[in-house]
């Protein structure tokens, strides 16, 4: 029986905020606690009204408290939050009656490893972890292994390590490959990388990628100002000599699934594929 959730709505969006109203009465006559702009231990699910943004904002902390998120999309691009508002009465009613599917979707634990003595900082990642350079550097040089096994030293303006999830984000934009979220693998997608052979790679979500950050006068001429980014959120300024440890995290992010539509609607929607004419699937 849903008896606690919480509800983080876009910050300023009244558009939101005029929902998140609506939704706390209809989840109060129900029964239900609601905590408002913060996840607290014992919810039982949390209710995003926003987008992606603002899913991606509270996804680290739901997932390593275990709590499945519901998210209701206000408007803008939005893949992770699936849920329409006009949807939002059913979405309520089908949470409280527990009838909805859940996705289960991987998440990557990023490890940022400094070349001093100092203590490293760890995080976890839905969509991505990006390395990319600052807007004055030139090209920057990242030399990656898996599984212990030099791969290459990538050029360019950095490199995205991306789930399936996160496939229809940056690593998309960057020319890398849609990933189904049930499919486990990790990608590799450079970003305008300097030589034109270096292309996007397919993982095992098994394996761990390595990347080492050169020191800064080797090459000499390259200026390397470098941040980790995870998921949008969260920057940190790595140095030369530093490196980052990427691999699949224990368990899943839960995302409960849209009552009305499957996730390749919800591709053609967002992406603006031609729907065509739906009909039989033809027999082989």
């Amino acid at each position: 029986m849903l008896q606690r959730v919480s509800l983080i709505t876009k910050p300023g969006s009244g558009l939101a905020d005029k929902a998140a109203a609506t939704l706390e009465r209809l989840l109060s006559n129900k029964g239900v606690q609601v905590t408002r702009d913060a996840i607290t231990p014992g919810d039982q699910a949390v209710i995003i009204l926003g987008g992606d943004g603002t899913l991606l904002h509270v996804a680290e902390q739901a997932y390593l408290q275990g709590i499945p998120i519901l998210g209701i999309n206000m408007g803008g691009l939005g893949f992770l939050t699936e849920v329409h508002i006009e949807e939002l009465e059913r979405a309520v009613n089908d949470l409280i009656e527990e009838s909805f599917l859940l996705d289960r979707r991987m998440v990557l634990q990023v490890e940022v490893i400094p070349a001093g003595k100092g203590e490293g900082a760890t995080y976890f990642a839905l969509n991505e972890a990006v390395i990319t350079k600052s807007p004055l550097s030139q090209i920057i040089s990242l030399s990656t292994w898996v599984n212990g096994a030099f791969l290459t030293t990538y050029r360019g303006d950095g490199l995205i390590i991306s789930t399936p999830t996160g496939s229809t984000a940056y690593n998309l934009s960057a020319g890398g490959p849609l990933i189904h979220p049930n499919i486990e693998a990790m990608v590799l997608t450079p970003i305008c990388p300097f030589a034109l052979s270096a292309r996007p790679l397919l993982l095992d979500s098994d394996m761990e990628i390595e990347v080492h950050i050169p020191d800064s006068g080797t090459p000499p001429h390259l200026n390397q100002e470098i941040t980790v980014v995870i998921d949008g959120q969260q920057h940190e300024r790595i140095g030369p000599k530093d490196r980052l440890v990427i691999r699949r995290a224990p368990g899943h992010l839960k995302l409960f699934k849209s009552p009305s539509r499957d996730y390749f609607a919800i591709l053609r929607e967002k992406l603006g594929w031609a729907a065509g004419t739906a009909g039989n699937c033809p027999a082989g």
